[in-house]
């Protein structure tokens, strides 16, 4: 057979189209066997744990219709205000607090959110990508933020937040070895973007689905008159609002594994 012109870019064609499927094969190999992180679904976890024993008086997530409302970032002079809030409504949330600027600024109201029953996460102490850290500024992140949270308290935290939702395998080694679950989330308003409390309440609304997580910031201008409204049609919707512990219930935190809708 004579070698044409036509015959050569049809050799240029298949060799190019076995260097992009080679290429692709071992994109998907290292996808493969590079393993990030283990994750978990709060359903899955519930699932996984159904014949543990449940504690009389707490809520069944495994039968009601469960959404856990978190913050983040605080505390800060906006939170005695979503306290009161919360309060009224006879609820407890989970909050993800930072250290510096805000434990160690307002330990007060930090002690109050312990005493009032809710939960306390880690959010570290200066708000870092912990996957940009070494691992031994990555630990004092979170290693700080733990014993503030513990000498104001009384308590050390079984869950953390890992700043802009970014972890690696890691962290999860940090994280595991500090006895802490990482929690993520599925809702989110984007509050630090916008004072519109209106708007923000639309975005929870319409994200929010049965074993969601809401993430919200209670130092932000529009999040905390934004809350009532959130929780009345939440509530109006058959949701049952409830913190990070009681959505994974029965269940426990497992530390390392990353918690996700």
């Amino acid at each position: 057979m004579p070698f044409t012109p036509r015959t050569r870019r049809s050799r240029i064609l298949v060799a190019a189209v076995t260097a992009v499927a080679a290429a692709l094969a071992v994109a998907l190999t290292l996808a493969l066997t590079v393993t990030t992180y283990d994750h978990t679904s709060p359903r899955a976890a519930r699932e996984k744990a159904s014949g543990s024993a449940y504690v009389p008086g707490d809520v069944d997530c495994r039968r009601a219709k469960c959404v856990a409302l978190t913050f983040d970032g605080g505390p800060s002079p906006t939170t005695p205000k979503l306290l009161d809030i919360l309060k009224q409504d006879g609820l407890h949330a989970t909050f993800f607090v930072q250290g510096r600027g805000h434990i160690s600024k307002y330990p007060a109201i930090l002690r109050r959110i312990g005493d009032e029953g809710h939960e306390i996460g880690n959010h570290t102490w200066t708000h870092p990508r912990l996957t940009d850290l070494d691992e031994a500024d990555a630990r004092r992140e979170l290693t700080r933020t733990q014993d503030a949270i513990e000498r104001i308290t009384g308590t050390r935290p079984v869950l953390m937040r890992p700043p802009e939702g970014r972890t690696s395998r890691k962290v999860a080694k940090i994280c595991k070895e500090l006895g802490l679950a990482q929690v993520l989330w599925s809702v989110t308003a984007k509050d630090y973007e916008t004072t519109d409390s209106a708007l923000i309440t639309k975005r929870v609304l319409d994200q929010t689905r049965r074993d969601g997580i809401i993430l919200l910031h209670d130092l932000h201008k529009g999040t905390v008159p934004a809350v009532p409204g959130i929780i009345k049609a939440l509530e109006q919707r058959g949701y049952t609002i409830v913190t990070v512990s009681q959505l994974l219930a029965p269940a426990k935190p497992q530390p390392g594994m990353v918690y996700r809708p």
